[in-house]
């Protein structure tokens, strides 16, 4: 039984000045099988109508055993070919837990109290420990899309996306010195069974040398370790006053490291 596929009566539909789209529904008989259906439309249907380029082509819905309703799409023209790129940035900057500052201001101590308790810049200390406050930190945030031969994106290559997310640079990456550059994942998609068009972020910490936290000097915080401080009472005779300081700093390693450069691009 040959496959027939057929416009059906309301023809082609402009959708809309604003996304100058182009769309029209289809019947197609003579198959049990969708890929076939899905095929059989595909090639029916020009590749450009009314000025517009096909963007979509759509099985809808079963009919019967051998019936199927579609639909195909029309956009405007968009040269996207293997190995064409884009890219975008943003610094909008990412978020950090501090427990001390860079400097304090001022200290003012309350009537009656012969002075304001140094706390050696820790900050929000109370009875049982040390608050902190929220910050907007510096970050560069930045992604890139690819476009694919459909050969190139294998199991084996979806499985290194995965594993190396999370991960920051072990190398020298895009510009970026060892533990600035972290993948933070990637989103794809399969365009006319034929290219890949493949979405890669990235955010960016900068590595921080002679880091300063309260009294102490760290000497290296790489830009995804994580710092914490270990505090203990101590008198302040000035005051009058327990408070708590900062006594010891650690770096921590908190993600994996990664070869960035198996992401390929």
């Amino acid at each position: 039984m040959p496959v027939v596929v057929t416009q059906t009566w309301n023809g082609a539909q402009v959708e809309g000045a604003d996304n100058g789209s182009i769309s029209s529904d289809y019947f197609i008989t003579g198959t049990s099988d969708e890929f076939v259906a899905y095929a059989a439309l595909n090639a029916a249907t020009a590749a450009a109508f009314g000025g517009f380029v096909k963007d979509g082509v759509t099985i809808d819905r079963r009919l019967d055993a051998t019936s199927w309703a579609g639909s195909v799409s029309w956009g405007p023209f968009e040269t996207k070919a293997v190995g064409d790129s884009s890219f975008s940035f943003d610094t909008g900057g990412g978020s950090a837990h501090v427990a001390t500052s860079l400097a304090t201001v001022s200290a003012t101590k309350a009537a009656g109290m012969p002075a304001a308790p140094n706390f050696r810049g820790a900050i929000g200390v109370t009875d049982d420990g040390v608050e902190g406050v929220d910050i907007t930190a510096p970050a560069y945030n930045f992604q890139e899309t690819h476009f694919f031969d459909v050969a190139y994106v294998t199991a084996a290559y979806k499985i290194t996306l995965f594993t190396l997310t999370g991960a920051w640079n072990a190398g020298v990456y895009k510009g970026f010195a060892i533990g600035e550059c972290m993948f933070a994942g990637a989103s794809g998609s399969l365009k006319d069974h034929s290219m890949w068009e493949i979405t890669y972020k990235f955010v960016c910490l900068p590595n921080i040398v002679n880091l300063a936290v309260g009294p102490i000097t760290v000497p290296l915080k790489r830009g995804h370790d994580h710092v914490w401080l270990r505090y203990r009472e101590v008198e302040d005779a000035a005051a009058g006053h327990l408070g708590r300081q900062p006594i010891a700093a650690y770096v921590e390693q908190v993600s994996p490291s990664g070869n960035l450069a198996l992401l390929g691009i």
